[in-house]
């Protein structure tokens, strides 16, 4: 225990104090009173600056002075010692009476800007990015992919400290610039409506101070990046043979998603997120369910036999995923990485029929949604909407149903 000062020792340091600056060392020698009461020591070298030892040895800076709004001088605290130096404290004493003397109360001031800079931090990029997933991406069957790529946009960019309310359309343009300029035209589309649509959500809950305009609205697509043009690649029958062998040889889950991507034509994100309740086996239907669908309608995916063999082929989960290294609680990501390895697998493939083949991945990965695989049922039943993949769907021959050769 730290010796306690009597009253005398107590008189002996205020004597001192009127005489010289508080230092340091004084402070740290500084102990509690016998009697159990707090003392003040003034600083000499600060207008109204004191230290307050209390009975349990903490030592706090405070401010004696006349504050707006109040007839007598009263005590406020400015921190404590040594979380807060002594030149530290002499500053902040300093600032305090410039207030005082325009008529602010800095206490008050100091609470309003906790205040502005809690509200500044649930307004950032990543805070409202995480509202609007909870909000509505949770519920969208391709949200973790838009949540995922407006993360990404929010390291990249250093956006996702930043206000919404900060962002300026121009940010917005050189950042769907550069995709563009890389070439990855669809990727530019689809981020611009991301963002687009995260700002007219924010926008509509009007509990985001000071967003009144999103950066997108006077960015048009067409000007920005170009028409969307829609893709026509598809496999031919010897590409197909090649990817199908490539994507048994990466074995469940990767290797039979990819499958199941050239069996029906469809998005990535769906086949990764295709769940056994959407599954009729009897019936060799998939029901994905319209809050899975851009039309907001049910999507009804023919199932030729090799799709049922893919899925009867499957292990099964307590969880709902088809594809997952979950129990099937999650679904399947880390596409970039099985992408190079299925990429690795087709170019084995290929050189094992021509040595001198070279791979290029706009060829097959790029277009292994579409292949071109017949199906049996007419292309009006393939999706509800006309649009994107449906109509590269659609434009595959409709005869009877064929299988690759080396299934």
């Amino acid at each position: 225990m730290p010796q306690k000062f009597s009253d005398h020792d107590i008189e002996e340091l205020k004597k001192r104090a009127r005489e010289k600056p508080l230092s340091d060392r004084t402070l740290k020698s500084l102990n509690p009173a016998e009697n159990g009461k707090p003392y003040d020591l003034r600083d000499i070298a600060s207008r109204g600056l004191h230290v307050r030892v209390l009975p349990s040895g903490q030592r706090t800076f405070v401010l004696v002075a006349r504050y707006p709004h109040h007839s007598q001088p009263a005590r406020r605290a400015l921190g404590v010692y040594d979380d807060m130096s002594l030149e530290e404290a002499r500053d902040k004493a300093a600032q305090w009476r410039k207030e005082i003397k325009k008529g602010i109360d800095p206490t008050r001031a100091e609470k309003q800007k906790e205040v502005d800079k809690e509200r500044e931090q649930k307004n950032t990029f990543r805070a409202v990015l995480a509202a609007y997933n909870k909000d509505k991406l949770k519920s969208l069957r391709r949200g973790r992919e838009v949540n995922r790529d407006l993360e990404k946009l929010a390291d990249d960019t250093g956006w996702g400290g930043r206000p919404v309310t900060e962002i300026t359309p121009l940010e917005v343009r050189d950042v769907i610039k550069q995709y563009k300029d890389r070439g990855k035209i669809h990727h530019a589309h689809n981020l611009l409506g991301y963002i687009r649509r995260l700002y007219d959500w924010a926008i509509d809950q009007e509990i985001y101070a000071g967003l009144e305009t999103s950066p997108c609205d006077r960015l048009t697509p067409k000007k920005l990046i170009g028409k969307k043009t829609q893709r026509t690649r598809v496999l031919s029958d010897a590409e197909l043979r090649v990817a199908w062998i490539a994507a048994k040889r990466l074995g469940y889950p990767y290797g039979a998603l990819f499958q199941l991507l050239m069996l029906t034509g469809q998005r990535k994100s769906e086949v990764a997120e295709m769940r056994w309740p959407e599954i009729d086996l009897a019936k060799k239907l998939w029901i994905i369910p319209p809050e899975g669908m851009k039309a907001d309608a049910a999507h009804v995916v023919p199932l030729s036999d090799d799709a049922i063999a893919v899925l009867t082929s499957r292990p099964r989960f307590d969880g709902d995923y088809v594809f997952s290294i979950r129990s099937g609680a999650r679904p399947v990501a880390a596409f970039s990485e099985y992408k190079k390895r299925f990429d690795a697998e087709i170019l084995k493939a290929l050189k094992e029929a021509d040595p001198k083949a070279k791979l290029s991945s706009a060829s097959f990965t790029s277009a292994i949604g579409t292949p071109n695989l017949p199906v049996r049922a007419p292309a009006n039943t393939i999706c509800n909407s006309a649009g994107g993949k449906t109509r590269q769907a659609a434009r595959r021959s409709h005869g009877p149903q064929c299988r690759p050769t080396t299934c």
